[in-house]
């Protein structure tokens, strides 16, 4: 039986594990990653990076539809659109080829030793790998977790057959005719309006009273309407009960208590996702718990000494971009740095139609949080370059302190404003002021001019409004 032994073991290659990975060999750390699958994890391979792919796709035939029906107001028209759903696929699979392959190169470039198989935990300091080739024992000073997470599956609606994840959306090469999608979260809004756009007639079924209940009202409500612009019908308060005797219908009770039958080519469930530990020997370790995921510190250590942890499988927010700062630092703390975790915020994004980006506080939770705020709203319609884009739904917010006009959050639904996310989290990070942003010269003719002109309403002096 082979043995490896390192300074540096991390178990998981996603964004937090690779981003570790890389930066400590950088610093000079003998590191080993272990990967079951491709490198880039959930993200790269079946999440971030090929959902927007599908997202773009469709937006993308939706606008050439819209020319189709003459009802494009800059005066387009095509003959005939139609798409190609297993070629669309390829080209997504092609991109998630370039990108793991790149992370590949990047930890060869790093001198990070690859070895590909499944982790299973001895003791904190070993780990057995089942390789192609056989087992790999691996034996480190210091050992990462970044195993990332998976599709919650509901006991109703056990994935196989016409029940699929979001990880089965994204390969399908035929496209539904019928999509109910059983939760109203960022995933199941993204993929379910992607399907829509294709052609899908499209059922979304959400528990709560409100799709992306973790939003406030005012974000939620310009994608609520372009949902039902887009002919998606949507069920609040609404529970999935299972299928139809049939197998080819979800039976769904509505918030009025009625019983409905909901006919389904597929039924995408995307209630959540759960920490990946399973087979991994975690339940062996004496690790501290947080509900099912791993209890972390501000420099990402676990409650036993040399053990880190990092990305999902500590918890929300599930975002790739935490896993990558955690994985970075943790990278440094092992290199001897002194690094700790104080993030004033992390930038969430919905790629929904219209997109949603919120950094900081809304103003329900800064109030929450004994703040007396002032607030400054100002909307795409008074937008010149959103005007000649043809999308002027949505808005850009600036939440602030009332008595230093310290920024606490910055929000906006629009087209495109994902790209907003950095300006919004740098602002924060960075200390500002509501001054500060009204000071600073944006250019013209942008999206972006509408951040200054919601700082400039917040100081009570808006220009274009």
């Amino acid at each position: 039986m082979k043995e490896i032994v390192c300074k540096l073991l991390v178990i998981g290659a996603g964004p937090g594990g690779y981003v570790c990975a890389i930066r400590a060999g950088q610093l000079g750390i003998d590191t080993v990653i272990v990967e079951a699958g491709k490198p880039g994890g959930t993200c790269l391979t079946v999440g971030c990076i090929p959902s927007k792919a599908l997202i773009h796709a469709a937006e993308e035939f939706a606008a050439t539809q819209k020319m189709l029906a003459g009802k494009n107001p800059m005066g387009i028209r095509v003959e005939g659109a139609s798409i190609d759903l297993a070629r669309t696929i390829a080209w997504k699979d092609g991109i998630v080829g370039r990108l793991t392959g790149g992370v590949s190169g990047l930890l060869q470039k790093a001198r990070v030793k690859i070895v590909h198989g499944r982790a299973h935990f001895r003791d904190g300091k070993t780990v057995e790998v089942e390789t192609e080739t056989g087992q790999q024992i691996i034996r480190a000073e210091t050992v990462v977790i970044a195993t990332g997470s998976d599709p919650v599956e509901l006991s109703s609606l056990p994935f196989g057959g016409r029940v699929i994840s979001s990880t089965d959306a994204l390969s399908l090469t035929v496209l539904p005719k019928k999509l109910v999608v059983v939760g109203g979260g960022y995933i199941g809004l993204e993929l379910g309006t992607a399907f829509a756009k294709m052609g899908s007639e499209v059922t979304v079924v959400e528990a709560t009273q409100q799709v992306l209940p973790l939003y406030d009202a005012e974000l939620v409500r310009p994608v609520l309407r372009k949902l039902t612009e887009s002919g998606i019908r949507v069920l609040t308060g609404a529970k999935a009960m299972g299928l139809a005797d049939n197998g080819e219908a979800l039976l769904v009770e509505t918030s009025d208590g009625r019983r409905e039958s909901l006919p389904a080519d597929r039924i995408l469930v995307t209630v959540g996702r759960r920490p990946r530990t399973a087979g991994s020997g975690l339940e062996e370790l004496d690790l501290d718990r947080a509900g099912p995921y791993l209890r972390i510190d501000d420099r990402c250590r676990t409650s036993m000494r040399g053990i880190y942890a990092i990305g999902d499988v500590t918890g929300e927010p599930m975002l790739a971009h935490r896993a990558m700062a955690q994985g970075e630092m943790v990278a440094e703390i092992i290199a001897g740095k002194k690094r700790a975790w104080d993030k004033r915020c992390i930038p969430a994004i919905c790629f929904t139609d219209p997109e949603i980006v919120s950094a900081g506080l809304s103003p329900a939770e800064a109030q929450a949080q004994g703040y007396e705020i002032r607030t400054g709203q100002f909307p795409f319609s008074a937008n010149g370059r959103a005007m000649t884009m043809v999308s002027e739904e949505g808005f850009v917010r600036v939440v602030a302190r009332a008595d230093t006009n310290l920024v606490l959050g910055l929000q906006a639904v629009g087209a495109g404003v994902s790209e907003l996310s950095a300006a919004f989290a740098l602002a924060i990070e960075m200390g500002a002021r509501l001054e500060d942003i009204a000071g600073t010269i944006h250019a013209h003719p942008t999206r972006s001019e509408a951040v200054m002109e919601a700082a400039l309403k917040a100081l009570g002096s808006a220009l274009h409004i």
